[in-house]
C-alpha cells in the first residue's frame, strides 16, 4: 500500500494577537491606575509613581527617593491654604455707599410727600439711575397753565430742601397728554411742557439749589405712561418728573458743556 503523504503543518499567522492582547491589557491597567490616582494628593501620587517605576525596572536596586519603605504606608500631609477674605474694591465700596445714600434720600422724600403719595398724586421710585419723583400736574398747575399754584410751592420746597445739601444732578421733565393746545403763549404741548419744567427749576434755584446742577426738559405728549384714550390715562400723563441722578453725570452732558471754561 502506498503511504499517506504527511500533511504539512501551516504556520500560525495570528500569534501576534497574543502580544496585542497583552499590550491592550497593560494599557487598560495603566489608564485605570491613572484614573484611580487622579483624586489623590500629590504625596500619594509620588509614592505610587515611584513604586510603579521600581516594579517595571524589575531589579533589586534601592528604592527611589520618596518611595515608601516596605510594610509601611506613607501618607503625605495635606496642606490647606486659607482662603483670603474677599476684598472690597474702591469701586464696590463707592457703589454701596452711593446706593445707601440714595435709599436714605428716597425715604426722606417719601416722608415729606407722604400725604400726596397716599392720595396717588405723587410717586417716588428708585432705580440704578437714581430717584424719580413723579408729580401730577393737578398738584402744581392750573389747566393749560405753567405758573405754579400757591399751595404747590410747599411740596416742591420740601423736595428742594432735601436736595440742597447734595451734589446730584437733577433733570426736571415736563409731560402733557395728547389734547392739542394752541394759544399765543403756548402754540403746542412742547412749549407748555417745557415751561412747566422751567417753573420747577426756577423754584428750586430760588430755594438754594445750584442752577448748574439742573436742566429743564419738555417732552410734550410724546412720553406717555398710560394710553390717552381715557380721562384717567390723560391725567396720569400730565405730570412733572424730577429725576435725581445717582452718578450718571454723562446723562446730562448739557450741564457740563454749559459750564464756563477757566480763563488763562
Amino acid at each position: 500500500m502506498a503511504r499517506k503523504k504527511r500533511e504539512e503543518e501551516h504556520e500560525n499567522h495570528e500569534r501576534w494577537l497574543v502580544s496585542y492582547a497583552d499590550f491592550i491589557t497593560l494599557l487598560f491597567a495603566f489608564f485605570v491606575v491613572m484614573y484611580a490616582i487622579s483624586s489623590v494628593n500629590e504625596g500619594k501620587y509620588r509614592v505610587l509613581s515611584d513604586s510603579l517605576v521600581n516594579a517595571f525596572q524589575n531589579n533589586d536596586a534601592k528604592p527611589a527617593i520618596g518611595a515608601a519603605p516596605a510594610g509601611k504606608q506613607v501618607i503625605a500631609p495635606i496642606v490647606s491654604h486659607p482662603q483670603s477674605a474677599p476684598t472690597s474694591s474702591p469701586e464696590n465700596t463707592k457703589l454701596v455707599e452711593q446706593t445707601r445714600r440714595m435709599s436714605g434720600m428716597a425715604d426722606d422724600l417719601r416722608a415729606a410727600l407722604g400725604p400726596l403719595i397716599q392720595q396717588g398724586k405723587v410717586r417716588v421710585t428708585q432705580s440704578a439711575r437714581g430717584i424719580a419723583v413723579e408729580i401730577s400736574d393737578s398738584v402744581l398747575f392750573d389747566t393749560a397753565k405753567a405758573e405754579l399754584q400757591t399751595n404747590s410751592a410747599a411740596a416742591l420746597r420740601a423736595v428742594a430742601q432735601r436736595l440742597t445739601s447734595t451734589d446730584n444732578l437733577i433733570e426736571v421733565q415736563g409731560n402733557t397728554d395728547n389734547q392739542p393746545i394752541k394759544s399765543p403763549q403756548y402754540p403746542s404741548n412742547w412749549e407748555l411742557s417745557a415751561a412747566r419744567a422751567a417753573s420747577v427749576v426756577r423754584l428750586f434755584a430760588d430755594t438754594g439749589i445750584a442752577p448748574e446742577r439742573m436742566v429743564a426738559m419738555g417732552y410734550g405728549e410724546y412720553r406717555p405712561v398710560e394710553p390717552n384714550d381715557s380721562p384717567e390715562g390723560r391725567a396720569r400723563n400730565r405730570r412733572v418728573t424730577i429725576n435725581i441722578l445717582a452718578n450718571n453725570r454723562d446723562d446730562v452732558s448739557v450741564l457740563t458743556a454749559s459750564q464756563p471754561q477757566p480763563q488763562h
